[in-house]
């Protein structure tokens, strides 16, 4: 085997993950931005009292072309039989072409004042209009209310607008209908100080003289009766081809421009109405390259958006779909193992116990005492010191046990330590134990009547958290009857079992010889092992009844360290035998249905996870909170339904249940970060090293020399 040099774990992508959080937060806040916009013009709350006081007379009484930019403002009115109709809240592309078309059958022009992420969106509708004749001005960039956005905002809306629209035209807007406006004298101070604002970086104002308010949908006639000007006057009027359903508006077109053309009046826009020069300038090129960046930036934006959308619902579809699936296996599970219950024991020979210990002192003397409780009839404990400084060896021979044997050696890891004690084992059945797990009186007998069926190479048990008091034990306790357990009987029944736990397996030894003993190229040795079982041709199988109980890490630090180990050895594992695809049998069945399973639910998943919180982060901004508290409470709901579910299986209480929410602030992301640094580290070729945790005794203390949980 080539030797791996160990190196410092990786440390540089945290970094890049950050930043690419942060740039996926920035990418779906300008989506939300830009797909919220909404239409019409009535604002959700009234103008403040008294505010038209500072607004000048000669404004509010005035024309709807308002010109700020100078000492005195300056206003201009259509002359008589004269129309400028404007058209906001688009382009819009099932309303705006059919303006467009009602327009051309009549031969008139208008003024479109158009939201600027809506150009980005539709670009070649802008340039339709162009192309037809008519002029374009500004609505902003987000249909924002110019009154009561902070200066920066409302620049920004302005500036925004003008680069999209000269992306998409090559020139540069100067009229500006701002969002939510009527006639001149409903004009008040925020609103005037807005347009004074605008005017400083070369906006004109258009306001208008008639307002169809044809976003109510009040009806055709009502709509062509608001857009008639009253004695032969000249009108500037308000209508929208885009913000909603625009039909009433354009039947209205249809209407209106006949009747008006018969008595007399002419339609243009607006500024050749005031007979002033083209409103629309050429843009500087470096304008136009900003318009395209914008373009493209809310492109992206838009795309990542729909793929989050897209993920969101393939992980719902998935994770559904796999509660399905492990609901009606473990159903098949318990059918099979309570009929298997009413057939007589028959499996009493002799069975050998290996114990690899290495600085188990906290626990190593109630995991053996425990063992040797057991009312297994014929049965031998072999405890593997694989060279411990904690004087492990001299606690198990000092108990004095009958029974019992303790082979030192010098510190050559875990599986050296077990192939030592498989070497020395006198039996046929070997039970597999790790150092700090504790047996209760019946779990050695229940683990191995499975043997009864002789196609059956290997058992796994049922492992149990033993420290659960503190919340991270309950959390871990959770995951283990939940995500091993329940999984465990699905792999039964699907049969492509690809871990037995190193806390409690037992196999045939002359399995254990044919696959060449416990391997040593692979973190996860029981993962690895299991699978060369399956590989071989074997059946793998799951005694829920066969009970044992662990010390599970006390701390976040020891938590990380451990599933690091887990989910790195995991993936070697995976790799190592990802040639069973194409295999038949056993071997083919952990290929084509293990082996995809791990990758989707254990990696695939988890590394999307800091995506999808991301995107829970966007819905607190933009999304209704009645929605997300919905869509929470949904998927909290299924999880405590699976959670429930697993535990009555397990026979567990459902105390634990409290914990699940909070489960989900903490727990959850230390999980999925985890996968993230394991492949990290396998991509960048890092060899990780052993990953010890350090014991407490805790498993001991709780769970009792006998065995029994006090729970």
């Amino acid at each position: 085997m080539a030797r791996h040099v160990a190196r410092r774990d990786p440390r540089a992508h945290w970094v890049l993950l950050l930043l690419g959080l942060v740039l996926l937060l920035a990418a779906l806040t300008v989506n939300g931005v830009v797909t919220g916009l909404a239409g019409g013009s009535g604002r959700a709350g009234a103008p403040p009292p008294g505010a038209a006081v500072a607004v000048p007379k000669d404004v509010v009484a005035g024309g709807p072309v308002l010109r700020l930019d100078r000492d005195r403002p300056a206003s201009r009115s259509m002359p008589d039989r004269t129309i400028a109709l404007t058209f906001d809240d688009g382009p819009d592309p099932r309303w705006t072409p059919q303006v467009l078309d009602a327009l051309r059958r009549h031969d008139a022009r208008a003024t479109f004042f158009v939201v600027g992420a809506r150009v980005n969106e539709h670009p070649e509708l802008v340039r339709r209009i162009l192309a037809e004749g008519h002029e374009i001005g500004s609505h902003s960039f987000t249909h924002t209310d110019l009154a009561a956005a902070q200066g920066w905002r409302r620049d920004l809306e302005l500036s925004l607008t003008r680069k999209a629209v000269a992306a998409a035209t090559g020139r540069e807007v100067t009229l500006l209908r701002p969002p939510f406006s009527s006639h001149p004298s409903a004009l008040t101070a925020p609103e005037y100080a807005a347009l004074r604002a605008a005017a400083g970086s070369g906006h004109v104002a258009v306001l208008a003289d008639r307002d169809t308010r044809d976003w109510q949908r009040p009806g055709v006639p009502a709509i062509v009766k608001a857009a008639s000007p009253e004695r032969g006057s000249g009108a500037v009027v308000l209508m929208h081809d885009g913000g909603g359903d625009r039909a009433q508006t354009v039947a209205a077109l249809d209407r209106l421009l006949p009747g008006l053309v018969r008595q007399g009046y002419r339609f243009t826009t607006v500024s050749e109405g005031i007979d002033a020069p083209a409103s629309m300038v050429p843009a500087s090129g470096g304008s136009r390259l900003s318009g395209h960046a914008l373009r493209w930036t809310q492109a992206g934006a838009g795309w990542l958006a729909g793929a989050m959308d897209l993920l969101l619902a393939v992980a719902l579809v998935l994770g559904v779909a796999r509660l399905l699936v492990q609901v009606c296996c473990a159903q098949s599970h318990v059918r099979r193992v309570r009929r298997a219950r009413r057939t007589p024991p028959t499996i009493t020979a002799p069975v050998s116990v290996i114990v690899p210990a290495y600085n188990e002192a906290a626990n190593i003397a109630a995991t053996v005492r425990s063992l040797m409780a057991s009312d297994y009839p014929a049965l031998e404990v072999i405890v593997v010191d694989d060279g411990s400084s904690d004087d492990t060896a001299g606690i198990v021979e000092r108990l004095g046990l009958r029974g019992v044997r303790v082979i030192r050696q010098a510190n050559a890891g875990k599986p050296a330590a077990l192939n030592t004690g498989i070497r020395a084992a006198r039996a046929n059945l070997l039970v597999l134990v790790d150092g700090d797990t504790v047996f209760q009186p019946d779990t050695v007998h229940r683990l191995v009547q499975g043997f009864a069926d002789p196609t059956v190479g290997a058992i796994s048990g049922n492992t149990k958290v033993a420290n659960r008091r503190r919340l991270l034990g309950r959390w871990q306790h959770l995951e283990y009857v939940i995500g091993f357990n329940l999984d465990r009987r699905m792999y039964d029944v699907l049969e492509c079992m690809p871990t037995i736990p190193g806390a409690i397996g037992a196999f045939r030894r002359e399995v254990l010889l044919a696959v060449g003993g416990v391997p040593a190229d692979t973190l996860a040795e029981d993962t690895d092992l299991t699978m060369k079982v399956l590989r071989a041709g074997w059946r793998v199988v799951y005694e829920e009844a066969a009970i044992a109980w662990t010390e599970a890490p006390s701390s976040l630090r020891q938590l990380w360290r451990q599933r690091y180990r887990w989910c790195y050895g995991t993936m070697q594992a995976m790799w190592k035998h990802r040639h069973a695809l194409r295999e038949s049998g056993a071997g083919g069945r952990l290929g084509r249905r293990g082996l995809p399973y791990l990758t989707v639910f254990q990696i695939v998943l988890p590394l999307t996870a800091p995506a999808v919180d991301v995107y829970a982060v966007y819905g607190l901004i933009f999304l209704p909170w009645s929605t997300l508290v919905l869509a929470w409470a949904g998927l909290l709901l299924l999880q405590a339904f699976t959670a429930a579910y697993a535990l009555r299986l397990d026979r567990e209480r459902l105390g634990p249940l409290w914990s699940l929410p909070f489960q989900q602030l903490l727990y959850r992301q230390v999980m999925y970060l985890v996968v993230v640094q394991s492949v990290v580290t396998a991509l960048v070729g890092n060899r990780l090293r052993w990953q010890r945790m350090v014991r407490t005794g805790e498993a001991a203390a709780l769970v009792g020399t006998q065995g029994r949980a006090p729970f």
